[in-house]
């Protein structure tokens, strides 16, 4: 498997439209990382859920994603499904983000996703951090969306069942939900490691990167 490597990372930048969107798309990576970058910067950015039970729960939960990190997480008002019409407030609130941050890697949700909430904050990200590596994360969702990634994150069986355990523990708000159980995610973990000769992995959309290869 090829395989490219981001050399020593001390921040990361990491949003979701959505409280619990960073932690399904891309939890068992946040967990490698600051595992194994101890005092690693993690900025984080959710546009609706200020305010109610699923900030507190966002909170928990991401403080448990980046274990021995620096995390600082903003969480907006925004309405849920509503993001097209408050473009404004959501372009200021990544904007915002921009200027208090240098990232080393970016998490946030795929261009082509088919939650308008999670497509738009995608193209805001790639617009205000356009010199920067941004990996797009999928989320498993009732329309079916999920296509073909172009980048992998491996993770080890305990890293996997940790990041199911976590999603269980620390949103009981969406445990109703008939796709948010233990057997939707370990399963997509399971497809995509079988996609990069791994046992589980989480996968990524990158719409551009610039190699160093030497001159």
């Amino acid at each position: 498997m090829i395989r490219l490597g981001a050399g020593r990372l001390e921040r990361i930048v990491a949003v979701g439209a959505h409280c619990d969107d960073i932690a399904i798309g891309a939890g068992g990576t946040l967990l490698a990382l600051c595992l194994a970058h101890p005092g690693i910067r993690v900025d984080a950015l959710v546009l609706s859920g200020g305010g109610s039970e699923r900030e507190q729960e966002e909170w928990a939960a991401l403080a448990a994603f980046c274990p021995g990190a620096e995390l600082r997480l903003t969480v907006h008002k925004l309405p849920d499904g509503r993001l097209p019409a408050h473009w404004e407030e959501a372009k200021s609130a990544v904007e915002e983000l921009r200027e208090r941050s240098e990232p080393d890697l970016v998490l946030a949700p795929r261009t082509d996703d088919a939650h308008q909430d999670h497509r738009g904050l995608a193209k805001l990200m790639t617009t205000a951090f356009r010199d920067h590596l941004v990996l797009g994360y999928e989320i498993l969702k009732w329309d079916g969306d999920l296509g073909r990634p172009s980048a992998y994150q491996p993770l080890s069986p305990q890293i996997a069942e940790q990041k199911v355990r976590l999603l269980q523990d620390h949103y009981p708000s969406q445990r109703h939900r008939s796709w948010y159980d233990r057997e939707a995610f370990l399963g997509l973990a399971r497809i995509r490691g079988i996609e990069c000769q791994s046992r589980y992995a989480e996968a990524f959309a990158v719409t551009k990167f610039t190699l160093d290869l030497g001159e």
